[in-house]
């Protein structure tokens, strides 16, 4: 199961914190991403990570948003900077064994996390 930790409401322009542990798993997951879902839009990809630390990261985030990962841990972690309003939605961490390409699409990814809210008050 992969499980978010680390949502919560913040001012524009702060920072918060994610975090998404994968436990109960045999295998190394390949593929590690998060996406987030605003109210009355479709859920999107935000960045990704793969065993080897190469990284995808949305347009609408580079720059302010980081991926990180500690394999040893199963760790997936997303540092948001300079939060805006529009950063507004819930995260969800997800997770595919076996893609050789993480792209942020649905498709992709098998296991998925419960979210975790992330509100940015303007």
């Amino acid at each position: 199961q992969l499980v978010e930790s680390g949502g919560g409401s913040v001012q524009a322009g702060g920072s918060l914190g994610l975090s998404c542990t994968a436990s109960g798993y045999s295998y190394k997951q390949n593929c590690m991403a998060w996406f987030r879902q605003a109210p009355g839009r479709e859920r999107e990809g935000v960045a990704s990570m793969d065993l080897d630390g190469i990284t995808k990261i949305a347009d609408s985030v580079k720059g302010r948003f980081t991926i990180s990962r500690d394999n040893a841990k199963n760790t997936l972690v997303l540092q948001m900077n300079s939060l805006r309003p529009d950063d507004t939605a819930i995260y969800y961490c997800a997770a595919a064994p076996y893609a050789r390409l993480c792209v942020l699409e649905l498709y992709a990814y098998t296991w998925w996390g419960q979210g975790t809210q992330v509100t940015v008050a303007s």
